[in-house]
């Protein structure tokens, strides 16, 4: 799927139509202070550490995009829904 990089779009701030930037949101760094992270630290050397958990038949075909619209104007960020495509590429027009 490709999309352009820049749109014209609701704006939630300024509650206009605004010219707005998108790009594709990365996974942050984890906190190492979550519940689930300091349960993995406390039993890493027991086991066989979960290597063998994986479900055969690899990755799924489509994942999941999020993207991040930053309007040109108030220079205020929003997300929307996240949908799923196989290829996403964002491109000038």
């Amino acid at each position: 799927m490709k999309m352009p990089k820049k749109m014209r779009t609701y704006c939630p701030f300024c509650k206009t139509h605004q010219e707005h930037e998108v790009e594709r949101v990365k996974k942050g760094r984890a906190s190492m202070l979550t519940r689930i992270e300091r349960q993995k630290r406390r039993s890493f050397g027991i086991g066989n550490r979960g290597k063998f958990s994986k479900v055969p038949g690899g990755d799924k075909p489509t994942k999941r995009v999020n993207l991040r619209y930053r309007c040109l104007k108030c220079k205020k960020a929003h997300q929307r829904a996240c949908f799923k495509a196989q290829k996403f590429d964002l491109v000038e027009e």
